[in-house]
C-alpha cells in the first residue's frame, strides 16, 4: 500500500482520498455518530431522571421520619 502512494503528490494523500472516503463512508458515518449522540442523550435522560427520583425519595423519607419523631 504504502509503494502506491509513494509516488503520488501530497494533495492526492491528504486532500483527495479523505474526500473520496467521506462521499463513500459519510452516509454510515452520519449513522454511527447520530447512534452514539442519541445514546448518550438517553444516557443523560436516565441519569437525571434516577437522580430526580432519588432526591425526592430521600426528601419524603426525610419528611415522614421528621414526623415520626412527634
Amino acid at each position: 500500500m504504502r509503494e502506491i502512494f509513494a509516488g503520488l503528490p501530497w494533495w492526492v494523500k491528504w486532500v483527495a482520498v479523505p474526500v473520496i472516503a467521506l462521499l463513500v463512508f459519510g452516509g454510515l458515518i452520519a449513522t454511527v455518530v447520530g447512534f452514539v449522540i442519541d445514546l448518550l442523550f438517553k444516557a443523560l435522560v436516565f441519569v437525571a431522571l434516577v437522580g430526580g427520583l432519588i432526591y425526592l425519595v430521600r426528601k419524603f423519607m426525610a419528611g415522614s421520619s421528621s414526623r415520626s419523631d412527634w
